[in-house]
């Protein structure tokens, strides 16, 4: 036996044994019962939060306990940002420096995490037959996540809502008490779980995304950010295919993997050919908490360590780099289903004197993609089949921040004309937009100006804003006139 194993498993037994006295010191304090209540009569979600911290102290010392133990791979540069094009795919860009001692350092940590899992699956807590959204918010995301719920709730849609806010900082009594309640959505504050067990643990940015998806009380979750809302009613994506036989759907970026070779040999996959398929954004994720157990606890691994190590290994600087590329990886490495969509997202803006002021991105139907790939008619290869319906508009680039939105500060002005007049922020593709069925934007506007002016007083990342409900009412009278937002 290596010495090496020898002090991996030393780490192990050192991991538990803290969290076994975390768990007697914490049962010993009045306050733990008082804040972590066991409900009898009904599974609230107080209930779920002591259920998912016992699932967190035991899964912690396993991600701690198969850490890295080498320097972070060394850039030598950035991945570009190159289109995906299946054929006449770019060569695999190799721009991470590792020596052979360190890969093999990172590939036995992984293999032992994999081990570990396999052997002694740490097992979520959820609610059975649920299915609901979850996204995560916080600061001056908040009022972005309003208009987007507002959005949801246009579809019809009637699934309940989680929103994960990383410390009790961004907890805002009555958003989180009242403005989200009436939207079917309550806020839960990650650090009380994260905070439950032993030792110091950062979690910020992008590792927030797969701890809410771990932490959520739902079976089944569609997960979106908070600057992302469907246009159609997502309670269809649960009931049929790809999902019904994947149990996991993710959606496209725009540009080819960047992945480094390094990382296949560090998971033990063979190299993913360039031209199967492209990155992910992960902005929209479809998945089931119950078969894709492991492929969360794994994605949670790599997110766990991804600032120092797996983000440059699955991203190699290209745009967005960050948990984006740490879903679809993870599943490939446990030979757990999933279904990408093969239809090319579409960035969608208004026309200026350099081309496309492009202010959102546009997901297409999973379900009508399924069906063209089943037919063997996959647009991006040529194929003249009718595109998908628009699915999920993903407006984050800026985000539409009440607040914000009319700043020209921003290198994108979604609202603004080359000349400095308002314009429409969305109107080319012109096809893509049409395909919308209604006037979605004008809708977006009309939640916009409802957030602006009836909460203009209730956001802490608006405390020091001045005129955000005349500002967004000056664009609305500009572009629509004296139309009624409410009945819009």
């Amino acid at each position: 036996m290596s010495l090496a194993r020898v002090t991996r498993r030393g780490r192990i037994v050192l991991a538990l044994l803290l969290s076994a006295v975390s768990i007697w010191y914490l049962a010993t304090r009045s306050d733990f019962k008082q804040n972590y209540p066991i409900e009898d009569a009904q599974r609230s979600y107080t209930c779920q939060t002591s259920e998912h911290i016992d699932f967190w102290r035991e899964f912690q010392p396993l991600l701690l306990a198969f850490e890295p133990q080498c320097k972070p791979p060394r850039r030598l540069g950035n991945a570009p940002a190159s289109g995906f094009k299946p054929s006449d795919p770019i060569t695999r860009p190799e721009l991470l420096k590792m020596p052979s001692k360190d890969v093999l350092i990172m590939k036995n940590a992984h293999s032992d995490f994999l081990k570990a899992i396999d052997t002694d699956t740490p097992q979520l807590s959820y609610i059975p037959d649920t299915k609901g959204l979850v996204t995560t918010a916080g600061g001056s995301y908040l009022p972005v996540l309003v208009v987007s719920l507002r959005m949801l709730r246009r579809t019809g849609s009637r699934l309940p809502v989680e929103v994960f806010l990383a410390t009790h900082d961004e907890y805002e009594d009555n958003i989180c008490d009242n403005v989200l309640p009436s939207l079917n959505a309550k806020c839960i504050v990650m650090s009380d779980i994260i905070n439950a067990a032993p030792g110091a643990v950062k979690i910020e940015k992008y590792q927030l995304k797969p701890f809410a998806m771990l932490f959520s009380s739902f079976e089944e979750i569609l997960f979106l950010d908070a600057d992302a809302f469907p246009i159609s009613k997502p309670e269809t994506l649960f009931q049929k295919e790809p999902f019904k036989s994947t149990k996991m759907v993710t959606w496209p970026d725009f540009w080819a993997s960047s992945a480094s070779p390094f990382y296949y040999e560090i998971s033990s996959q063979q190299v993913v050919p360039m031209n199967s398929r492209q990155s992910t954004e992960s902005g929209e994720v479809l998945i089931s908490r119950k078969t894709h157990l492991k492929t969360l606890l794994l994605c949670t691994y790599y997110n766990f360590w991804g600032p120092t190590h797996y983000y440059r290994l699955l991203s190699q600087g290209a745009a967005g780099e960050g948990d984006k590329e740490t879903f679809i990886t993870a599943a490939t490495a446990l030979g757990e289903p999933f279904y990408q969509v093969r239809e090319s997202i579409c960035a969608i803006g208004h026309q200026t004197a350099g081309g496309i002021a492009g202010s959102a991105m546009v997901q297409f139907n999973p379900i009508e993609d399924y069906k063209l790939i089943q037919k063997g008619e996959w647009r991006v290869n040529g194929s003249k089949a009718p595109a998908p319906h628009p699915f999920f508009i993903h407006a984050n680039f800026p985000k539409f921040n009440p607040a914000t939105v009319f700043s020209k500060k921003h290198e994108v002005k979604p609202a603004f004309n080359d000349d400095g007049s308002y314009t429409r922020a969305w109107t080319i593709p012109e096809e893509t937009i049409h395909a919308f069925g209604r006037d979605v934007e004008k809708q977006f506007w009309a939640d916009i100006l409802w957030t602006g002016c009836e909460l203009e007083t209730q956001f802490e990342s608006w405390r020091n804003s001045t005129g955000v409900c005349s500002g967004v009412k000056k664009y609305w009278q500009a572009q629509f006139g004296s139309e009624d937002p409410s009945s819009v």
